[in-house]
């Protein structure tokens, strides 16, 4: 009758010093449910266990470390310097931007920068000066051979989250143009087509196609000048009908 009380509390001790060492995060247990319940699974029995529980704590078998909960946070340490990483990865994607809008080398350097910051550029690629391509996913802007962006025109491949934008072989892009798209959609300026200065595209352009607004014109005769001591309510209320 000794016998099972002995050997009941052999395995209770090593329960205990299982469980004691999960808690540490020492070792995890092979089921979720082995954690919960304070209670291992029953496994055949062979060298190195003890009515089947493993007793050989010294060692990790590979099906323990690999039971990890996913839903586990990491480290503070280990999170702390994913962050710094990713600040530091943007901060100098805005720097290399601020090159890339300022600096020279339409050709050459601003090309560089902007292949170095995440863009997709292909060879013979123009971007005239003050050209904003997407800060945020710049991985998400792809600029194919021959392509030329002229000064001051902005590209955007976001909107409450990343979609993309491919600019064609060959294409235009006028100068003060604005390429935007939204999330989970991709903008395509076909190859070759032009798209004229200050011109607004938000859908895809089909290639070899001249793509823009109407050119400005008269809209109505001021009566009051538009200044600083002017409301806007007073200014509409002073424009009057052009003549015939």
């Amino acid at each position: 009758m000794q016998k099972p009380l002995v050997q009941s509390d052999a395995e209770s001790d090593a329960k205990r010093l299982l469980l004691d060492r999960c808690l540490r995060g020492e070792v995890a247990l092979a089921g979720v449910g082995d954690l919960q319940t304070g209670e291992a699974t029953p496994r055949p029995a062979s060298p190195g266990h003890s009515n089947g529980l493993d007793l050989n704590l010294g060692q990790q078998p590979e099906s323990i470390s690999s039971s990890i909960s996913d839903s586990a946070k990491p480290q503070p340490a280990i999170a702390a310097e994913s962050n710094c990483k990713s600040l530091a990865r943007r901060a100098f994607n805005r720097l290399l931007h601020l090159l890339c809008r300022f600096g020279p080398g339409g050709a050459t350097l601003r090309p560089l920068f902007h292949s170095m910051r995440g863009v997709r550029i292909g060879e013979n690629v123009w971007i005239g000066d003050d050209v904003y391509l997407d800060n945020e996913f710049p991985e998400c802007v792809e600029i194919e051979d021959g392509a030329m962006i002229e000064l001051r025109s902005t590209i955007l491949a976001h909107t409450h989250g990343a979609g993309k934008v491919i600019i064609g072989k060959n294409a235009f892009i006028g100068a003060g143009a604005i390429v935007v798209t939204s999330a989970n959609r991709t903008l395509v300026i076909g190859e070759g087509s032009v798209i004229m200065a200050s011109s607004l595209v938000t859908g895809s352009v089909a290639p070899y196609t001249l793509y823009g607004s109407d050119a400005s014109k008269p809209l109505a005769r001021i009566t009051k000048p538009f200044t600083g001591s002017t409301t806007y309510e007073e200014f509409m209320t002073t424009l009057r009908p052009l003549s015939g």
